[in-house]
This record gives C-alpha cells, sequence and structure tokens, in this order.
C-alpha cells in the first residue's frame, strides 16, 4: 500500500491550492459569514469540474482518494462552498438506477441545481442539521426505507452555529422525490454518507494542518523574556504531540480513501475511524493555537479563531468522535461474525 500521491494526483492538489489561494483569503472568509457560502467561488469550483470529476465512467471518474486530496485543500483554507457535500450527493445520484436520479444528476452537472446530502436520516419528518441545506436547491434525505430528493426554497430553515456553515433543518413535504427504497435505498445511503466521513476527515486533517501552521509560526515570532515563546516546554512538547496526531490523521485518513476501492470489507469501519480521530485532531489543535495565541487568538482578525470555531462545528454535524468510535467497534464485530459465519 503506497498513500504517497501520484503526480495526477499532485497537479490536482495544484489545482485546487491555486483556486483558494486566490480566492480564499482571511478577509474573503470572514466575508463570506454568516451565511458560509460564498457564490462567487462555487462558481469558480464548478469551473475546475469539482462536481463533474466525481462522477462518470469508472475508468474516468476519480477515486475516493483523489477527492479527499482536494477536501484536505478544502479544509485548509475554510473554503466557504459546499463541495464535499455536492460531490457525494453526486455520486449518490450517479449510484441510483432511476429516472428521476438521472435528471436530477444531469441538472446538477449542468450547474443549475446544488443538491446536497442529508446525512442524518429524516425524524418525525425533518432532516436535522443538512450540511448546505441553507443555500442548497434541493437535498437527498433518507426517510425511513425512501431515498427522497426534497426541494429546499420554502422547506429548510437555517440553523445558527459558531463554525457558520450553511446549515439548515429540512422539513419533507410531499413534493419530495422518492429516488429508491428498501434494501437499495438504504445500502446506498450508508456508502453516501460513508464516503461524507472520508471527505470530511481529510478537511478536518487540512484543517489542523494548517492551524498547526499557524501557531507554529506565530509562537516562533512572539517573544517573552527575551525569547521566542516556542522555546518553552509547555508549548514547544505540546505543538510537538500536535504535529504527531496531524501526521498520525493524514495517514488514516488517506488509507480510508483508499480502502473504499481497495480494502472494501474494512472500508466502512475505517471511515468511521477516520472521522473521528480528525474531529480530535482539528479539536485539539486549535484549541492549543487559540490558547498559545494568547488574547489575539480570540481577536476577528486574527484567522486562527476562524479554525477554532469551524473545528467544532464541522465536527458535530454528523457525530462526535465517542460516536465515530463506538460505530468502529460495532461494524469491526459485525465484520468479524460475519466471517466466522462463513
Amino acid at each position: 500500500m503506497d498513500l504517497r500521491p501520484t503526480p495526477e494526483q499532485n497537479q490536482l492538489v495544484e489545482v485546487y491550492t491555486a483556486v483558494y489561494t486566490k480566492h480564499c483569503s482571511a478577509e474573503a472568509v470572514m466575508a463570506a459569514e454568516p451565511s458560509g457560502h460564498s457564490p462567487q467561488l462555487w462558481s469558480r469550483i464548478q469551473e475546475v469540474g469539482a462536481v463533474e470529476m466525481a462522477v462518470g465512467e469508472a475508468d474516468e471518474r476519480a477515486s475516493l482518494l483523489d477527492l479527499a486530496l482536494a477536501a484536505e485543500q478544502h479544509g485548509r483554507y475554510l473554503a466557504p462552498t459546499p463541495m464535499i457535500e455536492a460531490q457525494v450527493a453526486a455520486r449518490l445520484l450517479a449510484a441510483l438506477d432511476s429516472p428521476d436520479a438521472e435528471a436530477a444528476l444531469s441538472a446538477v452537472l449542468a450547474g443549475e441545481h446544488l443538491v446536497t446530502i442529508a446525512v442524518r436520516p429524516a425524524a418525525g419528518g425533518t432532516a436535522a442539521l443538512v450540511p448546505a441545506g441553507a443555500v442548497a436547491d434541493h437535498a437527498i434525505v433518507l426517510d425511513g426505507g425512501q431515498l427522497k430528493l426534497a426541494p429546499l426554497r420554502e422547506s429548510s430553515c437555517a440553523v445558527h452555529n459558531t463554525g457558520c456553515l450553511p446549515l439548515a433543518d429540512v422539513r419533507l413535504d410531499a413534493d419530495a422525490t422518492v429516488l429508491a427504497d428498501g434494501a437499495s435505498a438504504l445500502s446506498a445511503f450508508s456508502d453516501a454518507v460513508d464516503e461524507w466521513r472520508v471527505l470530511t476527515a481529510s478537511a478536518l486533517h487540512g484543517l489542523a494542518a494548517r492551524a498547526l501552521e499557524i501557531v507554529v509560526g506565530y509562537v516562533c515570532e512572539r517573544h517573552a523574556f527575551g525569547r521566542p515563546i516556542g522555546g518553552f516546554q509547555g508549548i514547544s512538547h505540546r505543538l510537538a504531540d500536535r504535529a504527531a496526531e496531524v501526521d498520525g490523521c493524514e495517514l488514516l485518513v488517506r488509507e480510508s480513501a483508499w480502502a473504499s476501492e481497495a480494502d472494501i470489507g474494512r472500508a466502512p469501519e475505517l471511515a468511521a475511524m477516520a472521522l473521528g480521530f480528525a474531529a480530535e485532531t482539528a479539536r485539539d489543535t486549535t484549541f492549543f493555537a487559540v490558547h498559545f495565541h494568547g488574547g489575539y487568538g480570540f481577536m476577528l482578525e486574527y484567522p486562527i479563531q476562524a479554525y477554532f470555531r469551524r473545528a467544532r462545528t464541522w465536527s458535530a454535524v454528523l457525530e462526535n468522535p465517542a460516536s465515530s468510535y463506538q460505530l468502529v467497534a460495532d461494524r469491526r464485530a459485525a465484520r468479524v461474525a460475519q466471517e466466522l459465519a462463513s
């Protein structure tokens, strides 16, 4: 298993890095709040084919590892666009064998509609904390045993959050279109949520890596008692621990993306494991990053506060780390039981 990016993947990363460097300055990210969405950046992301590369024929479609590398840059720059949700929703539509799903995918690829996915099944006719639900045109929602395409013009209620993400609670109305039902709907939804886990984990890794770079730069410049504060063990040792966690997170996230095609049996548990560890890594890294900035860490003029806020909100959209690890254990146990039974 070689998880180092190929030359083609490095070129992909360079494309997204260039786009985000130009359009995602700290000022641009702050300007996109509180909605958490920049229509101008979204148009640019569409121009580089972010959604199109996620679907297509098997030999032309980007792998989940390709998408994870792009998602890492998405997290590093706190890009205010729903790229991950749009990619996952498009892949889910492509996997469904129905005329309505095909029509919805055509509208997505034509740039006519922005479709997201509700990563939590609906309860009582409402899907909670739908990522990009406040800015999308439609959401794919699992309601009981049915996958539905719900229009969002009047059925979504934006949820205020400290991360300024475009989250919304979505109410399922009678005009929602049934895309699939039964076992096929449940399986497709489960696979899509696992892809969301992997890509979100990659974005959280990128966020943590960038936050670590920011705080390391700061503690090397900030002086106290005639020396950089980064030279004090209370700071340097904690940042060294965070660096080890960030490196480990990168390896786990890339392995989980690789396993989606190369080790399908382990892919579900690795997806949950990656999200849980990435959420913890981003949470801990941004905590110390803000702490070591002192009072500056809470000022809007310093970008580290945005990383702190995003890390906590982003990782709570679906589940907390403890829930992720419980899911890992459950999936591992189920796989072992299946292997023993066969």
